[in-house]
């Protein structure tokens, strides 16, 4: 999963300097392609490739995390 992001990633910037450097009818689409492979493709793949095993509770602000990180501050200044 780690490479086709990184091919994506590579896939979408190439497109994106392509559509910079070249001098064809087509620029700005290879810059809009370059642009949605981004966004649409390679960020959501990322995304779920870094949160697929995470429990989404731990990083909320509830009542009960907010008390933790007040501990934890309250130990850190003695």
């Amino acid at each position: 999963m780690k490479y086709i992001i990184l091919i994506c990633f590579i896939a979408a910037f190439a497109s994106i300097i392509c559509g910079f450097v070249l001098e064809v009818e087509y620029s700005e689409k290879l810059i809009g392609f370059g642009v949605l492979g981004l966004f649409l493709v390679a960020f959501p793949m990322f995304a779920y490739y870094r949160w697929k095993d995470k429990n989404v509770k731990d990083y909320m602000l509830t009542k009960e995390n907010l008390d933790k990180m007040r501990e934890s501050q309250k130990s850190k200044k003695y």
